[in-house]
């Protein structure tokens, strides 16, 4: 019964989050429960302070509905983007309203990256004015393969078996979620983005790195051991150029930002600076050493979009990342050019392609809402593990006497 009852609680917790106001009439159609649990189960949360009713709305002739909602304050997420020279820590509230922000500049040294982590906690607590006890969480965005105790692999960084998770921990008391950057990133985009209501989607991020997070029937995929999504790492030129990770002819060699930004230097002659790659994708007309850059990039990531489509088959892909988004406004009709032409016809035709809508702070927000995924499947906070009874001591036979 406390599993139905945790579960009927989630379903609706979820509706609620995911849905925005609703009255309890509504939650009842769309939960498919009765309408005596809804409101024996909201009733409940608003005792909790989870749940608060917030305005009223007019019914067929009958009295005003009371329209319901997550309460914003009830408790506060916090999220973290790991980039690869830059850490961005934010505090939301329960609305994913934005309360507070801190920034670092980092050098990869992980004891620097966790230390500098807590500080940026430390810091947005501060500056929102709350207690650490009112933080449900701690999300963080990293570079890499994650496991699930937030052991970090990323060879391209040189992170080895590190144990952010755990560095983490030892530091606060504030409950730690350690993912993959690409795969918060995607969250964000599936739970408030260009994704929402797709089922089977590809959310690529693509910065220095390339990722992707592959949501299959509303749930993201993460592979046996965590791996899958390492899309920038599929080789996509045999023998090509050296990646970062070490291998040749990665994907992301050809269309992650270092080495389009390479390409374009070498073309057009210009020094290589970290401005080269948006700088020249802003330019009207594009100078034409440039652009046959651009459009060969167009050409390798339409490809590369066409594996993901031939091995998925999702219903959208959603581009974005720091180079992403750039380069998806100037050349997304190249982008689905290239992938029309590599890709199989029907899948290719069943599959929309399409840019990101919440920008580059979204790795942050993606980790947020890693708490609040926990705190929506487990339908409210969990409940305190009830102490358990002393069994009373069996009493002791009495020596038998001796019939002697």
């Amino acid at each position: 019964m406390r599993d139905v009852r945790r579960a009927n609680r989630s379903s609706l917790l979820t509706d609620l989050f995911q849905g925005g106001l609703q009255s309890r009439q509504q939650l009842a159609g769309t939960t498919a429960l009765s309408q005596a649990s809804v409101s024996n189960l909201i009733g409940e949360m608003l005792e909790e302070g989870l749940v608060e009713e917030a305005g009223l709305v007019g019914s067929d002739g009958g009295r005003p509905r009371v329209l319901l909602r997550v309460r914003p304050g009830f408790r506060y997420i916090v999220g973290a983007d790991v980039a690869e020279t830059r850490i961005l820590v934010e505090l939301y509230d329960l609305a994913m309203t934005r309360l507070a922000v801190a920034e670092f500049e980092h050098d990869d040294d992980p004891e620097q990256v966790a230390g500098l982590l807590i500080t940026g906690l430390s810091a947005v607590i501060a500056e929102a004015g709350i207690e650490p006890g009112q933080v449900l969480g701690f999300g963080v965005g990293v570079p890499g393969v994650v496991d699930q105790d937030g052991v970090v692999d990323a060879q391209s960084t040189g992170w080895d078996a590190v144990p952010l998770g755990a560095m983490l921990r030892a530091a606060t008391d504030v409950p730690i979620f350690v993912e993959n950057g690409a795969k918060t990133f995607g969250q964000a985009e599936m739970w408030f983005g260009a994704g929402r209501g797709a089922r089977h989607a590809v959310i690529i991020m693509i910065g220095t790195g390339v990722g992707a997070a592959v949501v299959m029937d509303g749930r993201g995929y993460r592979g046996a051991n965590s791996n899958a999504g390492e899309w920038g790492h599929t080789t996509l030129i045999y023998n090509g150029e050296i990646c970062r990770c070490g291998a040749r002819g990665c994907l992301e060699a050809y269309v992650g930002a270092d080495g389009i930004a390479r390409r374009l230097a070498a073309a057009t002659g210009e020094p290589l600076t970290p401005d080269l790659l948006p700088r020249l994708l802003a330019t009207d007309p594009i100078p034409a050493p440039a652009a046959e850059v651009f459009t060969e990039t167009a050409g390798y990531l339409g490809a590369g979009i066409a594996d993901l489509i031939n091995l998925f088959s999702p219903e959208r892909i959603v581009l974005g990342g720091i180079a992403g988004s750039i380069f998806g406004e100037r050349y997304l009709n190249e982008i689905r050019d290239a992938a029309a032409r590599h890709a199989l016809r029907r899948p290719y035709a069943q599959t929309s392609i399409d840019l990101c809508a919440l920008g580059i702070d979204a790795v942050a927000m993606g980790a947020a809402t890693l708490p609040i995924a926990q705190l929506l499947a487990e339908g409210g906070l969990p409940e305190p593990e009830e102490p358990m009874m002393a069994m009373p001591p069996r009493p002791r036979r009495p020596p038998e006497r001796s019939r002697r």
